[in-house]
């Protein structure tokens, strides 16, 4: 596995938990308890986002820099 699919991997990962977290947080705070299939939902929903966005711009700044 290269550096760059660790890059992305990674920051998927990392950013979704945080995002699902959060987010599980506010539900709390509004009373509502934990659910964890939204938890999942959320995690796996913003997870690929980050992970599209990561690769996106790796790829971006690999090509500025053969330019």
């Amino acid at each position: 596995m290269n550096t760059q699919t660790k890059s992305i991997i990674k920051g998927g990962f990392f950013g979704a938990i945080v995002y699902a977290g959060i987010m599980a947080g506010f539900d709390y705070f509004d009373g509502e308890g934990f659910r964890i299939w939204r938890f999942i939902f959320n995690a796996l929903f913003f997870g690929i986002f980050i992970s599209l966005m990561i690769r996106y711009n790796l790829k971006q700044q690999e090509k500025k820099e053969k330019n």
